[in-house]
């Protein structure tokens, strides 16, 4: 089995736990990706153009500070990276994660909550952030899922 870690931003704790869930049923690494500038409510209300989440989405040179850069993934295979979907893509602290670190060679497969839509682009997003890397399309876990589904999902990577 390949070494593998599942890395994470969650906003509201949704995102948390399925990536929880997925380190404790496949034996894999947690590491969570935390801004450096934590978001409040007010941040988060994608009805507000004006809000942090808003303008971030829409500058896509957007890159806010990470809390942490100091992880190593070197020894990682595969890396389950997970977030919540914003505006049909990946929230603007996964670019800043996945351009922080050196994922060539790896495989990144996506996985995201959403409240009201699909993965979108998120997947090819992330491979353009990410040239070397092998981004497979990802999966959207909402809701209730089976162990065993989860499980043998993760164990196809």
């Amino acid at each position: 089995m390949s070494k593998r870690a599942v890395a994470y931003f969650s906003a509201g704790g949704v995102t948390a736990g399925v990536a929880k869930t997925l380190s404790r049923l496949s034996g894999a690494d947690l590491y969570e990706i935390r801004p450096a500038v934590p978001y409040t409510e007010a941040d988060l209300n994608w009805r507000d153009k004006h809000s942090r989440s808003s303008i971030e989405t829409n500058d896509s040179f957007c890159r806010p500070a990470l809390a942490d850069t100091g992880a190593d993934f070197s020894g990682y295979e595969v890396i389950f990276l997970g977030f919540p979907v914003w505006w049909y893509s990946i929230p603007a602290i996964i670019r800043s994660f996945v351009e922080a670190y050196d994922f060539s060679g790896k495989v990144i497969v996506p996985f995201a909550t959403s409240g009201s839509s699909g993965m979108g682009r998120s997947s090819r997003d992330i491979q353009r952030l990410c040239p070397g890397a092998k981004v497979q399309p990802g999966k959207l876990l909402n809701g209730q899922h089976a162990d065993g589904e989860l499980k043998a999902w993760m164990d196809k990577y």
